[in-house]
């Protein structure tokens, strides 16, 4: 991306596709590290320790970021665009550098023991076909899933387009976009530990539940948000939230997992679920917002996956299933 310029939109795209692929691939199996490095009674906690640091760092390397680019931005050396350039490779050697505490501390999953039955191009999606044959014999964690896929999609759909809402019903401006997602960034920090704290005293279903109810809420407040100020104390409210659906919903979904050394083909289906989730969303988003004008009964309309997240979580038991389906030892890992 240090080459990316208006004269090469192409090669920027083929970049960010390469930069997805990789980061939703790694997502896969970071969030399958859990159910390995942490027991179930502590999986709340790792999650959210797991998010907060997450949270911490990016909000460093932004700040870091910013500050080359806004003091240089009246010079010579700014008005070329190098300090966003340069930015791009701070990213890379950011996340090069903290990736080897990954890869020289964290223990090597169990290799499978079975050779991939397909091509590498179609094994992942013979995986995830196996997976949810699986969840057939296990209709808690299938109940859980479907309730996650619906209200998932609302809140992914509100952290991709929120800058986009404040910056064409609230018409504010890139400074203040900056500042909202430094809020956010820095509640969701207090946010996710704030929400395993209440899953330790209650449950995750109860807590998950809270925060579906507190999604809710933030769509019915945005719809009347009408300054920067007001918007500022949604963001504020988004942090508290982000955090807390995303570290408390993965903790849960690990918990919900039935015995198995392949905890990675079944947060590949975790995963695309949410990708998916996203998609819908973020298209159903924009198509509200044609038809019937502007974004803010987009917002509104959001509320219908919430509810139906929020319904179907009301079926969803505090315990796992304990069957485990006849031909589990056959997944191996979706790669």
């Amino acid at each position: 991306m240090f080459f990316f310029t208006k004269d090469n939109i192409g090669f920027g795209l083929f970049l960010s596709i390469v930069a997805s692929i990789g980061y939703c691939g790694s997502i896969v199996f970071y969030n399958a590290y859990l159910p390995e490095i942490a027991a179930e009674e502590d999986q709340d906690r790792v999650s959210a320790k797991g998010f907060a640091l997450g949270y911490i760092g990016s909000v460093i390397l932004m700040i870091a970021c910013l500050a080359l680019i806004f003091m240089t931005k009246d010079s010579d050396f700014g008005k070329q665009f190098w300090p966003e350039k340069i930015s791009f490779v701070l990213v890379g050697i950011w996340w090069t550098g903290f990736a080897q505490i990954t890869f020289s501390r964290l223990p090597p999953s169990k290799a499978s023991e079975r050779r991939p039955e397909h091509s590498i191009l179609t094994n992942g999606f013979h995986e995830l076909k196996k997976v949810w044959n699986q969840l057939q014999h296990h209709p808690v964690l299938k109940r859980y899933l479907l309730s996650f896929f619906f209200y998932n999609m609302g809140v992914q759909t509100v952290m991709y387009m929120a800058t986009y809402f404040a910056a064409g019903e609230i018409k504010m401006e890139s400074t203040q976009l900056i500042i909202t997602i430094l809020i956010i960034q820095l509640v969701a920090i207090g946010g996710a530990y704030l929400f395993s704290i209440l899953s330790k005293a209650t449950n995750n279903i109860f807590s998950l539940a809270v925060l579906v109810i507190c999604w809710i809420g933030i769509c019915i407040g945005a719809y009347f948000t009408k300054t920067a100020f007001e918007f500022y104390f949604l963001a504020f409210a988004v942090g508290m939230v982000m955090g807390g659906i995303q570290s408390i919903s993965r903790s849960t979904y690990s918990k919900f997992l039935p015995e198995t050394h392949d905890t990675a083909s079944y947060f590949s289906f975790y995963d695309v679920c949410d990708k998916i989730g996203t998609v819908i969303g973020t298209l159903s988003f924009g198509y509200v917002a044609e038809v019937f004008g502007g974004m803010r009964n987009s917002v509104l309309a959001l509320m219908t996956y919430f509810i139906i997240g929020f319904i179907l979580l009301m079926f969803v038991r505090r315990k796992k299933d304990n069957t485990r389906a006849a031909f589990e030892p056959q997944i191996v890992t979706a790669i």
